[in-house]
This record gives C-alpha cells, sequence and structure tokens, in this order.
C-alpha cells in the first residue's frame, strides 16, 4: 500500500483540538475551553501532577530570580487550588536543614496538601490577618506571595481596582509579617494604578520590579509585582 502525503505541514497531523459549541455553553466559553485543552502549560501541569498551570508561573519566577530557600515560611494568599503551595512547599522542604513552612489561605474550600498548613478565610475579612499571624506561631514570614484575583465582572476598569486593592491589602500584611529582607509577590493588572503602588513599595523593599513568567498568557494583562529586601520597621 503506497504512502500517500500528508496535508499538514512537515507531514504531522494538526491535532489542535476543537470544541463544538454546545447547548448552554456561550461562544465565550467555548473558545476558553478551546483554549485551555490546546494550551501546552495546562497539558503539562497536569502531567506533573501539578494543581494548576499558575503553579508553572511560579516555578519560573522562582528560577529566575532565586526566590525560595529551604527553612523559609511563606503565606500563599489565593491559594486555592494549591499550585503556589505545591512548588512553596517542596522549595522550602528541601535539604537536611530546618522544615519550612506554607501557610495556604482561601475563602474557596481547597484539597489538603501535605505539609501546608491551609485556613479558610476570607482575608478582606478584619480578623484575616490576625488568624494567619496565630498559624506562624512566635515567627515571621519569609515570603508572602499572593494570586489573588477578584471574580471578572467583564467591565476592564473594575476588575482593574479590585484586583489592585486586594494587591494593596496583600501589601499591607506583608508590612507586617516579613522579616528583614523577605520578599512580597502578587498579581496586579495593567492599567496605571501599579504605577503609584510600585512607588510605595519602593520605600519599603530594595528592589521592586513588574515581571511576566513565560507561562502568563502573552494576550492578558495579568502581571505580577515582585518585591524582594523588605526594609523591616524596629
Amino acid at each position: 500500500m503506497g504512502k500517500g502525503k500528508s496535508s499538514s505541514q512537515g507531514g504531522r497531523r494538526n491535532l489542535k483540538v476543537r470544541v463544538k459549541t454546545a447547548r448552554g455553553r456561550t461562544t465565550s466559553s467555548t473558545q476558553w475551553l478551546q483554549r485551555q485543552l490546546n494550551d501546552p502549560y495546562v497539558a503539562e501541569a497536569k502531567r506533573r501532577g501539578l494543581r494548576s498551570r499558575a503553579a508553572l508561573k511560579l516555578e519560573q519566577l522562582d528560577k529566575k530570580y532565586q526566590l525560595f530557600k529551604p527553612g523559609m515560611r511563606v503565606i500563599d494568599l489565593g491559594a486555592a487550588p494549591g499550585g503556589w503551595s505545591q512548588v512553596a512547599l517542596e522549595r522550602v522542604r528541601t535539604g537536611s536543614g530546618p522544615a519550612g513552612q506554607v501557610i495556604a489561605v482561601d475563602i474557596a474550600d481547597m484539597e489538603p496538601i501535605g505539609g501546608v498548613d491551609f485556613i479558610k478565610l476570607d482575608f478582606m475579612d478584619e480578623d484575616a490577618p490576625e488568624k494567619i499571624i496565630s498559624a506562624l506561631g512566635s515567627h515571621r514570614a519569609d515570603a508572602v506571595i499572593s494570586d489573588m484575583a477578584a471574580p471578572a465582572t467583564g467591565h476592564r476598569q473594575t476588575d482593574h481596582l479590585r484586583i489592585m486593592g486586594l494587591c494593596e491589602a496583600a501589601l499591607e500584611f506583608a508590612s507586617e509579617v516579613l522579616v528583614e529582607g523577605g520578599f512580597f509577590l502578587a498579581k496586579v493588572l495593567r492599567g496605571g494604578t501599579e504605577g503609584s503602588l510600585l512607588e510605595s513599595m519602593k520605600k519599603n523593599y530594595r528592589t521592586v520590579r513588574h515581571v511576566k513568567p513565560g507561562a502568563s498568557r502573552s494576550d492578558s494583562a495579568e502581571l505580577y509585582v515582585l518585591a524582594t529586601g523588605f526594609r523591616a520597621k524596629d
């Protein structure tokens, strides 16, 4: 039986998954699902048993900036489903020295991760900081990381203000719990407010920068603000 030529370039079949618009599913949700099914980072996260593609973003940032060290105490805000906590735990529990600690916080339920202390609460509640600090015991944190995001409204300016509000609250909390030299990492969105936020952060951290890991979609307005070298106050 003779070999026929493939219709795709290089003799490879086009394996891109296409999703049919089902009854009850909007066009936008169909497009989102199709993008998920064809996203290599989603596939890699699933293959490695990571709970989200966001875990790969944190891995990339850690590789570039050498953020985590064995024995660190990390507070993960907006932790569910747990991808960032998985990455942080792996790094702070490496080596033969003192075991690190990861405290995960989210308003949503999260399946347990061995070695991670999960606290279910709304970070914006007045008593939330006190509960998290209590979980630290007599220690201070080496890192506060936040992938928190408010539910999208579809209105760009409203969504921007809401996520920046979460970032500002996380930043204020970090100033209460970080040790000298600690770091802060949080999700933000492009839109203008982050410029003034950076200026205020520079007063309390030695280095402040915007970062966008490769696993963050290029067409997304998502950015992360990374502040290292916290200047602890007396």
